[in-house]
């Protein structure tokens, strides 16, 4: 088990030292010199001299080699340090703790969300295979799939803010506030996990031990969420976990939508202002969150079947 940490640990090294290079180098391939740029947003859209554009790519280390600047921002980094913001002039490091909070609490509303919806929907589709339900929640499942999470957003927002007048369009400190933003990310999880949980589940009831359990005379629903359930939900770890990294980047969409604070909100106002420290800093933790996200899900999964190898492959 221990082996298996450590190989995943330096895994991970590798690909955040990766993701670190290119998210640096993000600055340098995009279009125009980013002095300019912030100088003429913060003249007015007046075009700046020659000497303040100097000046100010002096002040932030444009001027030094590429080598040195990323060892420079890797150093501050580890020091906690994410840089400053070229507009407002506050910590990137702040920002980002300010408006991480909102999209956690978004993320893992969705999961709820997802998950309620899911494991009920998945059992019940596997328990009825070829009946009216099954058939109906593969349909759902589908439509889940289908439907961007803007378009459901808006139709939500139309339906319980507009015409019902139940809930709120939008703002953040409440749970009311939550309930719409929440159902909008998690509905398209929910398809996944339905039809995931589905097929494994039906995999499982086939199995000998199963038909064994049921020639003992156990009650069926004891049969099926005691002893399948249990075993079809070890591919849905994965899936749940991974599926979690794409829910952060999923409430890019839902807190503009639903005008939320948030990372993803954050992100696109810096990239529409060309704030480059914020956008590097907000790219890297997406990342790092990916990255650590994963890890935990892999030690998860081989402590559940111990089986599982470093390549994925069960010894």
């Amino acid at each position: 088990m221990w082996k298996f940490v450590l190989q995943r640990s330096v895994s991970a090294v590798f690909v955040l030292f990766g993701v670190s290079v290119l998210t640096f180098l993000l600055v340098f391939f995009t279009p125009g010199d980013p002095a300019e740029t912030i100088l003429r947003q913060q003249m007015g859209g007046q075009t700046p001299s020659a000497e303040a554009i100097q000046q100010f790519r002096s002040d932030q280390g444009l001027n030094d080699p590429i080598p040195v600047q990323y060892v420079d921002w890797v150093t501050s980094i580890l020091q906690g340090d994410l840089g400053q913001s070229y507009h407002s002039d506050s910590s990137v490091t702040q920002l980002i703790i300010d408006n991480l909070w909102p999209t956690f609490e978004l993320a893992l509303a969705g999961m709820a969300v997802a998950l309620l919806i899911a494991v009920p929907t998945g059992v019940i589709s596997a328990v009825h295979k070829g009946g009216r339900l099954d058939y109906g929640s593969q349909l759902a499942a589908l439509l889940g799939l289908s439907m961007p999470n803007f378009w459901l957003g808006y139709l939500l927002m139309l339906v319980f803010a507009i015409y019902l007048s139940v809930l709120p369009t939008s703002g953040y400190g409440t749970i009311d506030q939550l309930v719409l933003p929440a159902i909008t990310l998690g509905t398209g999880m929910a398809a996944i996990i339905t039809r995931l949980l589905r097929s494994s589940m039906l995999e499982v009831l086939d199995e000998e031990y199963i038909r064994t359990a049921r020639s003992k005379g156990l009650r069926e629903r004891i049969v099926v969420y005691k002893h399948a359930l249990r075993n079809a939900l070890i591919p849905v770890i994965t899936i749940v976990g991974l599926q979690f990294g794409y829910l952060l980047n999923g409430a890019v969409i839902i807190e503009i939508v639903f005008q939320r604070p948030g990372l993803g909100r954050l992100l696109i106002d810096s990239i529409f202002a060309r704030d480059y420290p914020i956008v590097q800093g907000l790219v890297l933790v997406i990342a790092v969150l990916f990255v650590v996200t994963n890890f935990l899900v892999d030690v998860a999964y081989r402590y559940v079947d111990p089986r599982i190898s470093f390549e994925g492959a069960p010894k």
